[in-house]
């Protein structure tokens, strides 16, 4: 009787605990930033000095900014929650100013952050990082490096003009090559991909599934959790506007 007793206390102790995912849901904040600088240029640059106010923000409101696949792997059901009032922060494109401006800060307040790169401009572009400067970021331990496809392409603009087989053909170079030439140059794993112009649909996701990519960004304006596609995550686009209380609302803000 004794024994029984035994096993059913282990059984209630089991059963007790709650994995991963299960109980309430928890969202988290991704938040989107393209380029930086000291005046603001276009739309989607924000200004060093209020990146760097946008942080302190964070930091003295009790938020804890995690890397992107903490999240990921959560929402996937393979890892834990991440910690209450969490944000993660990634850039698109691989600007140049994401090494002069935002790196600094990154290494400042020891941040980590993902940036979604579109390799074919690395080195290349006048604008964009080169190499050598993703590599000193990526050793730096707080920067992991992710897929933007290869060249950054309009899907829909792409879908219209190829036929139905080249069109598939070029979907699968765009993902392909992409974290082919990452994985070359950095020595790294790709397995992340932020969508050019936030455009996917489910023929897209499959084919990401396919080239070897476990989740994908959106520029959808929501906070992601459990509930999300993994392969179309929600983030929020950040401009220079984004400052105390208004970066605030848009953190505590569900827009689904």
């Amino acid at each position: 009787m004794r024994v029984v007793w035994q096993m059913v206390s282990l059984l209630a102790i089991f059963f007790a605990v709650p994995a991963w995912g299960s109980g309430t849901e928890r969202v988290v904040p991704i938040l989107l930033y393209h380029r930086f600088g000291p005046v603001v240029r276009d739309a989607m640059t924000v200004r060093t000095m209020v990146f760097a106010a946008q942080i302190e923000y964070l930091r003295s409101h009790g938020y804890r900014i995690v890397p992107l696949k903490e999240v990921v792997a959560y929402i996937r059901g393979v890892g834990p929650p991440p910690p209450p009032h969490s944000v993660v922060i990634t850039a698109d494109d691989g600007h140049q100013s994401v090494y002069t401006d935002m790196f600094p800060l990154v290494q400042r307040y020891h941040i980590p952050v993902t940036l979604f790169i579109y390799p074919s401009a690395i080195s290349r572009a006048s604008y964009a990082l080169t190499w050598d400067e993703l590599r000193i970021m990526h050793d730096s331990g707080l920067v992991n490096i992710q897929s933007h496809t290869y060249w950054h392409p309009n899907f829909k603009i792409e879908k219209k003009r190829l036929s139905p087989q080249a069109y598939e053909k070029f979907v699968a170079m765009q993902l392909e090559k992409s974290r082919a030439k990452l994985d070359q140059e950095l020595g790294i794993k790709v397995d992340m991909l932020a969508w050019p112009f936030g455009i996917y649909n489910e023929e897209l996701i499959k084919s990401a599934v396919a080239a070897g990519y476990i989740a994908a960004c959106t520029m959808v304006r929501a906070p992601a959790g459990p509930s999300d596609n993994v392969m179309a995550l929600p983030r929020y686009l950040v401009t220079d506007q984004d400052t105390g209380k208004t970066l605030g609302r848009l953190l505590t803000t569900d827009s689904r």
